[in-house]
């Protein structure tokens, strides 16, 4: 699958643990389905700006933080 969009997911599912959020509850916090939350972090679809923004005010950091760094692609 296409680099970015996995290395994001990566980021998102490290940032979810560390607020020890579950897979199920930040779905339903950012109101997107379980089963696409799981595969926004396995890297399997790509996500649109608003979802980037809902995911990371749930998980109480800034958008960027989330993107990944061009030595990870």
């Amino acid at each position: 699958m296409d680099k970015l969009a996995k290395a994001l997911g990566e980021r998102i599912r490290a940032q979810r643990k560390v607020r020890r959020i579950s897979q199920d509850a930040l779905a339903l916090a950012c109101n997107i389905d379980r089963s696409y939350m799981g595969r926004i972090e396995r890297g399997e679809v790509n996500i649109t700006i608003e979802k980037l923004y809902r995911i990371a005010s749930e998980l109480a950091c800034d958008p960027s933080r989330l993107l990944p760094q061009p030595s990870e692609l």
